[in-house]
């Protein structure tokens, strides 16, 4: 159980700081669209990285830093695009919770939201260097009998708080019926946004300055 408890509270404390994961699921359970399909999404794809980690892939992404640079211009690029259509919503006075269709177009298709979900995870090199090479390395802490207890508290801290994010969302809804309430999330979104892109575009010249 202490191996369970510090896989949980691990993954925990890093899942929770607020990114552009985080933002997504919020901003999908306050639009109450599919958003505990896209919190499953989320989590899936934590516990295939936080499993490969485990089984030691960490040292191996590690070793490869073109691809962590090519990745981190990518994910810098499209988290930048995103940063600028929340900008633009707010400047414009578009946020709202109810967008009207005539206006802002037919909502996403599950296929695109779930698109936009997986971009959002797998774009960002720091969710790699979080859940398989950190998770990975702590896991290689512990005993090999019991490192299936470390994995499973992480992907356990993964459901609980994704689905707990997707929960909170729907009962915040009355408070983001107010315009004010939705731009402020959406000045939020473009400022990480855009704090991730410049953070993913040092990480990438830090790379490229030691390689």
């Amino acid at each position: 159980m202490a191996i369970f408890l510090k896989g949980f509270l691990i993954a925990l404390g890093l899942i929770a700081a607020i990114g552009a994961q985080n933002l997504h699921v919020l901003k999908q359970g306050l639009l109450g669209r599919y958003a505990f399909t896209v919190a499953m999404v989320c989590c899936i794809c934590d516990w295939i990285l936080i499993t490969l980690g485990v089984l030691g892939l960490g040292r191996s992404i590690s070793q490869m830093p073109m691809a962590s640079i090519a990745l981190a211009l990518v994910g810098a690029a499209f988290l930048a695009w995103y940063s600028y259509l929340a900008l633009i919503k707010v400047i414009k006075g578009t946020s709202k919770l109810e967008a009207d269709e005539a206006e802002q177009g037919m909502p996403p298709s599950l296929k695109a939201t779930i698109g936009l979900t997986l971009a959002l995870t797998l774009l960002n090199p720091h969710v790699y260097l979080d859940t398989v090479v950190l998770l990975g390395s702590v896991a290689a802490s512990v005993p090999a009998s019991l490192q299936i207890n470390f994995l499973l508290g992480a992907a356990s801290a993964s459901l609980v708080w994704f689905l707990s994010l997707a929960l909170a969302a729907k009962l915040l809804r009355p408070v983001f019926v107010k315009p004010l309430a939705w731009q402020i999330l959406d000045s939020i979104t473009a400022v990480v946004m855009a704090w991730i892109s410049v953070s993913l575009l040092t990480f990438a010249y830090q790379l490229i300055q030691t390689n």
